[in-house]
């Protein structure tokens, strides 16, 4: 099976891949839309000159676990 995005510039052209999808030739998906995790991905890479190091981000994991273990 192949996958191919199609993008469809003239109605006619969907009437004919309805009929396809119709005959059972071809299958129609409609496209998801991008996940609230991709659109967080997205915002953080916008901001990616400002984000924590490595080192940063394993003192604050240390951190957290540390206090959370301390109870």
């Amino acid at each position: 099976m192949e996958t191919i995005k199609i993008e469809i510039l003239n109605p006619k052209a969907k009437s004919i891949l309805d009929g396809l999808a119709d005959l059972k030739l071809i299958s129609i998906k409609k496209e998801q839309k991008q996940s609230d995790f991709m659109s967080l991905l997205n915002d953080l890479r916008k901001n990616s000159d400002t984000a924590p190091s490595l080192e940063e981000i394993t003192l604050e994991v240390e951190s957290v676990r540390s206090e959370r273990y301390a109870n």
